[in-house]
């Protein structure tokens, strides 16, 4: 592939609800383009996006692929993204880098909640959008249905710059409204056609639309426009691609990708519509300063790139997918990683076509390539000219609303575990990894359940590492509610020199469970030895570690030592340890032990609609509904309190209840009581467990 100037490079991402075709759209660019011989089929696992074993198998798109085309003399860097929910973080690197966004709906489905979100990410970005209906083949599709629906949510923004030259199983073709010229299929082409007449009438309020945004587009087009005057060819289609910019506009398209009708307008209106990358305002970075700067996509100035998405490839090593922002790159270059501080030698340069790999010797300012074995580079980074440091801001990946452990099915593969879940890490910045050493856990957060399991699947299909998933264990607590003392003594004798401890302590509830021990001295007259009081503190602070009850860690105690004795030989340090241990398990059993649980903050956003379930379903999970309040896009935000208990799979059923539309956060709160019957059955387990 030859290097493109950046005035000829489009980076355009895929967007829209899982099942709208976005991949089998993005295979008919392919063909188009000249790179492949005969479409390949999403349900056959053979297309160019969908090459993962994973996604031919679950007949889904996982992972963002990059597909770039030449095309009317110009290169699409196409990013074919994925529209189950679970893979949001794809989404969001993806539009990272993209100038503008092609937003896919099902004609038959309609607006579903994945072209909701997916124009939500896109409004956010603030890039222009292209809409294409497709699947306009399948039966009992109008047209008409679907432009009032998309008008009724867009508003008048939404532009429709084609129209279907028949209907359902009728559609072979496209009349472009803004050139007056169709498009009509014959095999697995499409050809030039003139506009049928009885169709005129029918195209008259479209085109009529579409002349009214070019008259508002520009204020002397807005005068010619209302004083009567034809506005010419080429200012219908400079007011068209201003609008479009500027995001005033949304322009719709119609297409078939299994029949690959109407699919090289869009390549054309991809490239006369969409921005180069010099045509956008550029990236906003910081310089070695701390000072705020923007560079534009220039070829001519100093070298920086951006890393947005890392692949983590068993044979070929780390490749790391990256955006020229400014100058050019080739190989042989030293570039300076400003996040870690360290060079990084470039010695080869690639650009991906889904899993393909082809070297390139350049690539200019605003094109899309991949770096392979990088040693400190990761998703987020930004490659630079030593002399010209700056770093690029971010990206701000989703995060993780499900958890569960993961463990090995051998048990050689403990320490590979580790080493494959970072490997993946590098590549899912969604994808967070812990060891709790409290409950000897390993947990895996992610974006759901299915994120989870794939994940799963590719330690076992990359690195050979076969695991199971449980549910995370809780990480109780227990604490006391009464006041208690108690005697430990500590005596031992068996010739030679003995043991001897003796402590008196008062055990009570501290009222603070963020604390977890205080301890106070209250020994006088040398009852206990200045030296061994120490010893009974250390005591208390290794007993902590397990409560009475179930031996979960002990919160919110405090112990005054108030008296004891000891012997001039016998007494050391381990002897009144010892005795402080006595008297802290005798004592605690006095005092009301109770077992806590820890008690989440959660904010939900959902559609006014949903609010009568959402809050009902909190109830059933012993939840406490703190207060709502209203945010952006007409949406209400409850806030909430649950136990961690009860929202382990609540990302799922919020999903559920809310056909996706639905989004929450949690944080820890506190701790409170569990109560008495939940309390049994975690103490029944504790004990089952010990034995």
């Amino acid at each position: 592939m030859k290097t493109y100037p950046t005035s000829n490079i489009r980076n355009v991402a895929v967007l829209g609800h899982s099942g709208s075709g976005k991949t089998t759209l993005t295979e008919a660019m392919a063909y188009n383009a000249g790179i492949i011989d005969r479409m390949g089929r999403v349900e056959d696992g053979n297309t160019i996006s969908d090459y993962d074993s994973e996604e031919a198998k679950r007949i889904i798109s996982i992972n963002a692929a990059s597909v770039p085309l030449e095309y009317g003399g110009h290169k699409i860097n196409i990013i074919d993204v994925p529209g189950y929910f679970d893979f949001l973080g794809e989404s969001v690197s993806s539009l990272r880098v993209a100038d503008g966004a092609v937003l896919v709906l099902d004609a038959l489905s309609g607006i579903e909640v994945g072209t909701e979100k997916s124009w939500e990410m896109v409004s956010k970005r603030n890039i222009p959008a292209i809409l294409v209906v497709n699947k306009m083949d399948r039966e009992n599709v109008r047209f008409e249905k679907i432009m009032d629906e998309l008008k009724e949510k867009f508003g008048n923004k939404i532009v429709p710059f084609e129209i279907p030259y028949g209907e359902g199983l009728d559609f072979n073709g496209v009349i472009n409204v803004v050139d007056m010229k169709g498009r009509e299929r014959k095999g697995d082409r499409c050809f030039d056609m003139d506009v049928p007449e009885g169709m005129k009438p029918e195209i008259e309020p479209f085109r009529e639309m579409i002349m009214e945004s070019v008259a508002q587009s520009d204020e002397s087009l807005m005068e010619k426009y209302f004083a009567g005057e034809e506005l010419t060819n080429a200012e219908i289609h400079a007011g068209l691609r201003k609008g479009v910019l500027e995001g005033e506009l949304i322009p719709v398209l119609c297409a078939s990708g299994t029949r690959n009708t109407g699919i090289e307008t869009l390549m054309s209106m991809i490239i006369e519509y969409f921005p180069s990358p010099e045509d956008t305002e550029g990236e906003t970075f910081k310089d070695s300063k701390g000072n705020d700067g923007v560079k534009k996509y220039d070829a001519g100035d100093s070298t920086s790139a951006f890393v947005f998405k890392t692949i983590a490839d068993p044979y070929v090593g780390r490749l790391s997918l990256f955006k020229v922002v400014s100058g050019s790159l080739r190989p042989g270059m030293e570039l300076l990683n400003t996040g870690k501080n360290k060079k990084e030698k470039i010695n080869h340069i690639y650009i991906l076509r889904g899993k393909k790999q082809i070297e390139v010797e350049n690539l200019q300012a605003g094109d899309i390539g991949a770096f392979s074995k990088l040693a400190d580079t990761t998703t987020g980074d930004t490659l630079c000219d030593p002399k010209d440091p700056v770093a690029f801001h971010p990206i701000v990946f989703p995060a993780p609303v499900i958890a569960l452990g993961v463990e090995p099915k051998s048990k050689g593969d403990e320490d590979k575990i580790g080493s494959g879940l970072t490997k993946l890490q590098e590549e899912d910045q969604t994808l967070h990894v812990e060891r709790n050493t409290e409950t000897k856990q390993t947990l895996i957060s992610g974006l759901g359940e299915m994120h989870i399991e794939i994940v799963c699947e590719k330690l076992k299909n990359k690195f050979g590492i076969e695991v199971s998933l449980a549910d995370p264990k809780i990480p109780y607590r227990e604490t006391i509610k009464s006041k208690a003392t108690s005697e430990g003594k500590h005596k031992k004798q068996s010739g030679g020199r003995g043991q001897f401890g003796h402590v008196y302590i008062n055990f009570e509830p501290l009222g603070d469970t963020d604390i977890d021990f205080e301890f106070v001295d209250k020994v006088v007259g040398g009852a206990v030895p200045r030296n061994f009081i120490p010893a009974v503190e250390k005591g208390l602070r290794d007993c902590i570690k397990e409560g009475v009850l179930a031996k979960y860690p002990v919160v919110g105690l405090r112990a005054t030592l108030f008296d004891g004795s000891y012997h001039a030989v016998d007494s050391d340090e381990m002897s009144f340890k010892m005795a402080a241990s006595i008297a802290y398990k005798k004592g605690l059993k006095e005092a009301s032990p109770v077992i806590l649980e820890p008690v989440y903050s959660v904010d939900i956003t959902i559609p006014e609609d949903y609010m009568g379930d959402i809050m009902g379903d909190l109830n059933k999970k012993r939840g406490r509904i703190l207060g709502m309040e209203p945010v952006e896009g007409g949406k209400q935000k409850i806030l909430a309190e649950a136990p961690l208990a009860e929202m382990f799979k609540y990302a799922t059923e919020l999903r559920s209840m809310t056909q996706a539309r639905g989004d929450f956060a949690m944080s820890f709160a506190r701790y409170e009581e569990l109560p008495t019957a939940l309390a049994d059955k975690v103490i029944e387990a504790s004990k089952k467990e010990e034995n």
